[in-house]
């Protein structure tokens, strides 16, 4: 099945056809925009209209499909100006993806897939945007899968020109430049206003100049102007060079003269009385206001059946198993595992895969990758946002998308990004090493505290602790092969295999893991100590010496925080005290969680935190873990506290 022939910019020039029908769309769309934003009292018409000439061109024009707009081979074209809703709905409507009745009543109606800034929701729209500055490093993920596959489809990112003042777009700039992503093309409607007035008086900036400076072509045209805007699309799909960038000076509000040139209208609708005189002047477009007025009581239209990206069938590989007397760091079990599953994948047809890196690859361990798959290497260099949401662009594609990098950056840093990735419903396998206060010498400003409760706070990410080298790599496998959002967090130390009571290691030969299950690696009673899976190095010394001195208590490890399974809740109710152990703020990491899930259980036990309780200064890890008092030591010590006032209560 091939596109229709006159999509993908085939032919030199526009047609008089064309140029007639997208002319005729725009006066229509224009009007459409207006009505929807009235009807719901919302919405951003003025960019909307500045920009419907560049919508419809591309929906109409480039190789989208509106009978199959899942496709693998089609254009992708993304909305990072994602306020300018409107737009993209009338364009899509006008290309016949969808009927344009349901989203002229339904706009930003509770329950309607036609929401206030664009979402995958919509038949035709890629990306679900809004937070201005992503778009361009979500378009690189998307041009990255384009090369990997072999589709060799054209990626297109519409965005603001006040949008331009976010940093994200300058790291996405020279990205796409490194890479040579001439199937990369970006717009930027230039109508010169924002929220706060002028572009120029709100944050002077020196567009063109800053993206040629970065390496790109930029083709300056009148944004409102068919010929123009097509013969310029004809360029960058024709284009073998560097990226181009195609700046469209606009009008907002263009088409309606009260309008034009009004910073007022970039998130304000118009009144009724208003909207009359606006239709009136776009050459008579029929006022049904109240018609709209009245759907939009019967309730919200029904959602779309929209379709993702499968996520790849992935072979797990074979697990790489150390020794009782083995002493590694969990990174280095990471790294080779990679390497191990891309061995056992990369040879077969379409499976794709790409590791991102941010200048630390022989620190977190993706050096072993890059040396042997170096076309499926990227370095980024410096510019964790970029990367956080190029990452997540293509994940939601058919590829393994993974990005290593320290706990702080990848997730403290970029949160945004990665909540936004959480709402696209994509894949992204971020590997998080020198997270906690494991990560010792570089101080409080490096040290990944949080990792559990920021990601915990969206709906997807789950967040996983090994607990050693050998657990770490049956961790790795599974995420591989997983679909969804995972977060592998892991330290720097090097630390000793757990072994079970018979001297083996614990997590050896016949270990199967289980997402979402405890393991009990000591069985006690009384007290169980409950750990997070980083920890258990740490908390099988105190173990050992409760046990010496006759105090046989349980010791569980918690490798999966985000998702606590019914049975060990239960198991966890049968001891009077639970104590928790975490390299995470204590307020809101696993002793919270343990917490919160027994007692919406319905089980109820004496519980005593043990974590990290304020930032932490430079030092080794043993070190900062005695000050804090979540070493071997300290937890001994606390236990046996509690042991005996258990006793003097009894």
């Amino acid at each position: 099945m091939t596109f229709d022939p006159w999509r993908g910019f085939t032919q030199p020039q526009l047609t008089d056809d064309w140029h007639k029908k997208l002319t005729e769309m725009a006066r229509i769309c224009r009007g459409q925009i207006l009505k929807m934003t009235t009807v719901a009292a919302s919405g951003h018409p003025g960019g909307s209209m500045s920009s419907i000439e560049t919508y419809l061109t591309l929906y109409n024009l480039a190789n989208v499909d509106p009978k199959n707009p899942s496709r693998d081979d089609r254009d992708r074209i993304i909305v990072s100006h994602g306020h300018t809703s409107p737009g993209a709905y009338t364009a899509l409507a006008a290309a016949g993806f969808f009927d344009i009745k349901p989203a002229l009543h339904g706009f930003r109606q509770a329950g309607s897939p036609f929401e206030g800034h664009v979402e995958r929701s919509v038949p035709g729209i890629e990306w679900d945007t809004g937070n201005l500055g992503q778009g361009l490093s979500v378009g690189i993920g998307k041009a990255l899968y384009a090369n990997l596959s072999g589709k060799n489809f054209h990626t297109w990112v519409l965005m603001g020109d006040g949008e331009q003042q976010k940093g994200q777009i300058s790291e996405a700039r020279r990205i796409a430049i490194k890479f040579g992503l001439s199937r990369l093309t970006a717009f930027i409607d230039f109508n010169g206003l924002q929220i706060s007035g002028k572009i120029t008086d709100v944050m002077p900036q020196h567009i063109k100049a800053e993206w040629e400076a970065s390496g790109w072509q930029v083709i300056e045209i009148d944004g409102h102007d068919l010929r123009q805007l097509y013969d310029a699309c004809y360029k960058a799909v024709h284009n073998s060079g560097a990226p181009i960038l195609i700046l469209t000076r606009t009008i907002m509000g263009k088409g309606v003269s009260f309008m034009e040139n009004k910073e007022d209208y970039h998130g304000a609708a118009l009144k009724i009385d208003q909207l009359d005189a606006a239709l009136k002047e776009l050459g008579g477009i029929e006022n049904d206001v109240e018609e709209l007025v009245r759907l939009r009581k019967n309730g919200p239209p029904p959602p779309f059946k929209t379709a993702h990206a499968p996520y790849p069938q992935v072979k797990a590989g074979d697990p790489i198993i150390l020794g009782a007397s083995d002493k590694s760091d969990n990174r280095s079990a990471f790294g080779k595992a990679l390497v191990s599953v891309a061995d056992a994948n990369m040879s077969a047809s379409g499976f794709v895969m790409a590791v991102f890196d941010c200048d630390l690859a022989k620190s977190v361990k993706t050096d072993g990758f890059a040396k042997k798959y170096p076309a499926n290497f990227f370095q980024f260099g410096i510019s964790e946002h970029s990367t956080a949401a190029t990452a997540g662009a293509l994940s939601a594609e058919q590829a393994v998308s993974v990005w290593a990098d320290f706990g702080v950056f990848g997730i403290d840093e970029t949160y945004n990004q990665a909540r936004l990735s959480d709402i696209n419903h994509s894949n992204v396998k971020l590997f998080c090493t020198h997270s906690g206060v494991n990560v010792g010498e570089d101080g409080k400003t490096h040290q990944c505290i949080d990792y559990f409760s920021v990601l915990n706070s969206t709906f997807g990410w789950k967040v996983i602790t090994p607990a050693d080298p050998n657990q770490t790599d049956r961790i790795v496998r599974y995420v591989l092969s997983t679909p969804g959002n995972f977060a592998v967090i892991m330290g720097r130390a090097v630390v000793s295999m757990v072994l079970d009571e018979s001297g083996k290691p614990y997590f050896g030969e016949s270990y199967r893991y289980r997402y979402g299950r405890m393991e009990t690696i000591r069985k006690g009673e009384y007290l169980a100590l409950v750990c997070a899976g980083n920890m258990l190095p740490y908390a099988m010394p105190a173990w050992e010496r409760l046990n010496s001195e006759g105090k046989r208590i349980t010791l569980m490890s918690v490798s999966d925080w985000s998702d606590l399974h019914p049975d060990d809740l239960k198991a966890l109710s049968a001891y009077d005290h639970l104590v928790t152990l975490e390299d995470h703020n204590v307020k809101c990491g696993l002793g919270a969680t343990v917490a919160a899930a027994m007692f919406e259980a319905g089980y109820s036990a004496k519980l005593t935190k043990i974590g990290v309780s304020g930032y932490a200064p430079s030092g080794t890890p043993d070190d900062l873990y005695r000050m804090i008092g979540i070493d071997a030591d300290g937890v001994t010590k606390k236990i046996n506290k509690l042991l005996q006032e258990a006793r003097v209560l009894k």
